[in-house]
């Protein structure tokens, strides 16, 4: 059975951003904003050499990407028909940390946040060892979304066929 091991950056870290949903036919299609938690999980078949999945104090790099991207910020989809007018918030007038994303929400920052931490492992040199499983991102308490790795089609098919 492989290792788990988890990192949380919980609400009180003060990850704060802001995007709208456009296409919500509710409020959420307004700019609005949350302090997000992130819940990262990290699986090896093997531990380091000081027993470990990865270096929990290694993860300051990670931590400062995602405070380049949620702290403070308004996050706005690329195919957003007001984009030019949130982008001229930061670059015309300097009121706002604007960054634009392919996709705003929370299923879409899960996934954001999943490519920044495995872009992150490659480049603290996890290499083949260590796997991100899975991104956990809440808004707050109550509503919140997770992006898991892709399963290997190829995997599961062997895994059928030596099972039957």
């Amino acid at each position: 059975m492989p290792y788990r091991s988890t990192k949380t950056y919980g609400h009180e870290v003060g990850l704060s951003c802001a995007f709208r949903q456009w296409r919500a036919d509710s409020h959420c299609n307004l700019i609005h904003g949350y302090a997000l938690s992130f819940k990262f999980t990290f699986e090896a078949e093997e531990l380091d050499v000081r027993n470990w999945v990865v270096d929990f104090g290694g993860l300051k790099s990670l931590k400062g990407m995602l405070e380049d991207t949620f702290d403070h910020t308004l996050l706005v989809a690329a195919d957003d028909p007001k984009k030019d007018v949130l982008l001229d918030l930061d670059r015309v007038h300097g009121i706002a940390k604007v960054v634009e994303v392919e996709r705003a929400g929370c299923e879409a920052t899960a996934k954001l946040a999943f490519d920044v931490c495995q872009q992150w492992l490659k480049d603290a040199g996890y290499g083949d060892r260590v796997d991100l499983v899975s991104v956990e991102v809440k808004e707050h308490g109550a509503n919140g979304a997770e992006y898991h790795r892709p399963v290997n089609p190829s995997i599961s098919i062997v895994n059928n066929i030596s099972a039957k």
